[in-house]
């Protein structure tokens, strides 16, 4: 059992020596984070820097452009932007008028219309709405309607699209 009692006989007699003997007083020396690390001179690298771009005006929106930004080690911050750069956005307030009272609603129900009524809408220029050429081609057959009153009508020769026949019949009014 030699074997069993040189493991387990040795780690109880040393844990019992420990638990007997007088603590000693801790004598460690401890740094302030910036002075323990070897990172350099800490002061220079947390000054705050200010940093000044300047950019030139586009078609767009003319003029120098200029962007100036406070950076530090652990944080950046925007003191000025011109107007028309890439972050910068112009908000234009919308001016209401009404003070938020709504429009009234137009009512559009069917009213019945008298004789009188129907007639006067007639006489606009509703009339002939549907036929071809509208009311354009309603005025030109009564020009032409008027026009035969006064003048003699001028005949044509009716015949085949692409018939010569009406040249034809011309160059003989010609020659006579």
């Amino acid at each position: 059992m030699g074997l069993f009692d040189r493991l387990f006989g040795a780690k109880a007699a040393s844990s019992a020596a420990e638990a007997n003997a007088p603590k000693k007083p801790d004598n460690a020396f401890y740094l302030e984070p910036e002075a323990s690390s070897s990172l350099g001179d800490v002061a220079f690298m947390k000054r705050s820097n200010t940093i000044r771009h300047t950019f030139p005006g586009t078609l767009d929106s003319p003029g120098n452009k200029e962007m100036v930004a406070e950076v530090a080690s652990m944080e950046a911050k925007l003191e000025t932007m011109s107007e028309g750069l890439g972050g910068t956005q112009s908000v234009e307030k919308a001016v209401n008028l009404t003070g938020g009272i709504p429009k009234p609603v137009k009512k559009t129900f069917a009213q019945p219309l008298s004789k009188a009524e129907l007639d006067q809408r007639m006489k606009g220029s509703a009339v002939g709405v549907n036929v071809p050429g509208g009311p354009a081609a309603i005025k030109a057959s009564q020009d032409e309607q008027a026009g035969n009153q006064s003048q003699p009508a001028i005949t044509q020769q009716g015949g085949k699209p692409g018939d010569i026949n009406p040249f034809k019949a011309m160059a003989k009014d010609l020659r006579s």
